[in-house]
């Protein structure tokens, strides 16, 4: 019997990295995915020559898409949406949005979610029908808020898109940017002029996962970038002026995360 149990283990020993290997094909392998956003994701921006979505078609032999643009901000997320369906209709398997740093730093006011209001409701059915009053909640449609702007990008992008994977990336920790007088950025311990941290935004970001239903991928947390620390300017552009925009080695650590990420992700 115990002889019989060691060549069952053994048997199975054998056949496991086969298996294994099958088990862990990537779900986005080959996928064709659009990456909207800002500067980091903009192929023009020259802080680094190799992007994350670089380095995840490297990796995963992913086509990219991209219609990122530098210094733009969530209210122009349904423009880039609508230049990707022109161009290429559905032949999209998903759409990455990371967005978000420039609405702080421009001071958006956050605003809300949805606004309430009291409206009478009739439901039931057949011959039993009841009518009563109740607080209704509308989704703010506010192009000069945050969560307005959100509002409005994944109204779009879902009414666009509704079979296609839609993933949000949260913004990723930033310090200083002082490109020129009239482009100075300051480091992410000062509140904007709204009075609000970019965590606030971050949070945001996320809650816009539950709101909207889609999924959302926390790099402000997960990525490791930290540009606050003079250890870790080695990941961004410059030391000295551009700790906001990551640099090749960045940019590959974003992938990283990304990859495993996007593994639990269909």
């Amino acid at each position: 019997m115990k002889k019989n149990i060691i060549t069952i283990i053994l048997s199975l020993i054998i056949i496991m990295p086969a298996a294994a290997q099958q088990a862990l094909t990537h779900p986005w392998q080959g996928k064709r995915v659009a990456y909207l956003g800002d500067s980091i994701t903009d192929p023009r921006n020259k802080a680094a020559k190799k992007k994350y979505w670089n380095w995840l078609q490297d990796w995963l032999g992913i086509t990219p898409y991209v219609y990122a643009v530098s210094g733009r901000q969530w209210n122009d997320i349904p423009r880039q949406a609508t230049q990707l369906k022109q161009e290429h209709g559905d032949d999209v398997d998903a759409i990455l949005v990371f967005v978000g740093t420039n609405d702080y730093n421009n001071a958006v006011p956050l605003g809300r979610w949805w606004d309430e209001r009291m409206e009478s409701v009739e439901y039931g059915h057949g011959y039993v029908k009841r009518k009563e009053d109740r607080m209704r909640r509308i989704p703010v449609m506010n192009k000069d808020t945050y969560r307005g702007r959100i509002n409005i990008a994944l109204d779009s992008l879902k009414r666009i898109y509704p079979t296609k994977q839609i993933v949000l990336l949260t913004p990723i920790h930033r310090a200083g940017f002082y490109a020129n007088e009239k482009n100075w950025q300051c480091t992410e311990d000062y509140a904007n002029r709204c009075g609000k941290y970019l965590d606030a935004y971050v949070k945001a970001t996320c809650e816009a996962g539950g709101v909207w239903a889609v999924p959302v991928i926390d790099l402000y947390s997960l990525c490791g970038l930290m540009p606050m620390l003079d250890e870790h300017a080695q990941y961004f552009n410059r030391a000295d002026t551009d700790r906001l925009h990551p640099n090749d080695r960045g940019h590959e650590r974003i992938a990283q995360t990304l990859m495993y990420q996007l593994m639990m992700l269909p």
